[in-house]
């Protein structure tokens, strides 16, 4: 749930104190899809089966994902280790991988870095919601406090800065962009670059002045 409660920190670059907090969470609705073509039908489509394949050959190993497709159903396997020898393989890894260890199976179907080793591509449609609880922390409430919005990811969904306000906000993308020009929403990165980890957010009530406006009061004696 959003926490809204007055927690006292410094505001980022030194700003007034933040007594408004929110937490958003990018909730866990499942996997992505694994997308690359089916030898048997033409769905592009997959998703784990939950097992590995381990074969030994003498003192060398090759480790599969196996995957199934949506459609058909037929099994296929996508690379993790090839040829690699048992002493650089971690033991208890090894293991992991023997004992079909679920915590493994969920790494490596959200693993950036093997899909574009193995050639294939992650949907991440309909793998996450954005939980945003009370409805309270809004950028127009009147409150002379910054809010200090956290948020955290449950899963490495690729998910572009201006959606999350939007959705987060309940407001257009060009009321959010708005906001983000003016200097009223603060963030740690552009508006549309695509974030996957956590981060936090400033919003503030009374926007900072212009350069120009700035310039003119320094200016007068």
């Amino acid at each position: 749930m959003n926490d809204c409660r007055n927690i006292s920190v410094s505001a980022d670059g030194g700003g007034p104190g933040i007594s408004r907090k929110a937490l958003w969470v990018v909730r866990e609705l499942g996997l992505p899809a694994i997308v690359k073509a089916c030898v048997t039908c033409r769905s592009t489509r997959h998703h784990p089966t939950g097992k590995f394949r381990v074969n030994a050959n003498g003192k060398l190993l090759d480790v599969w994902m196996l995957i199934c497709c949506e459609l058909c159903g037929r099994t296929s396997k996508i690379p993790v280790h090839e040829r690699i020898s048992v002493q650089e393989l971690d033991s208890e890894r090894l293991l992991m991988f023997q004992d079909n260890d679920p915590v493994v199976v969920r790494e490596l179907a959200m693993d950036a870095a093997l899909a574009g080793k193995a050639g294939y591509q992650l949907d991440w449609s309909g793998t996450w919601e954005l939980e945003t609880g009370t409805p309270s922390c809004e950028p127009g409430r009147e409150d002379p406090a910054p809010l200090k919005v956290i948020i955290r990811f449950e899963l490495p969904a690729p998910i572009r800065v201006e959606k999350l306000l939007r959705i987060g906000f309940g407001l257009s993308r060009s009321a959010v962009k708005g906001m983000v020009s003016s200097g009223r929403i603060r963030l740690p990165m552009a508006i549309d670059a695509k974030a996957r980890e956590d981060f936090t957010l400033f919003v503030v009530t009374t926007p900072p002045p212009s350069r120009d406006a700035a310039a003119d009061q320094e200016a007068c004696p």
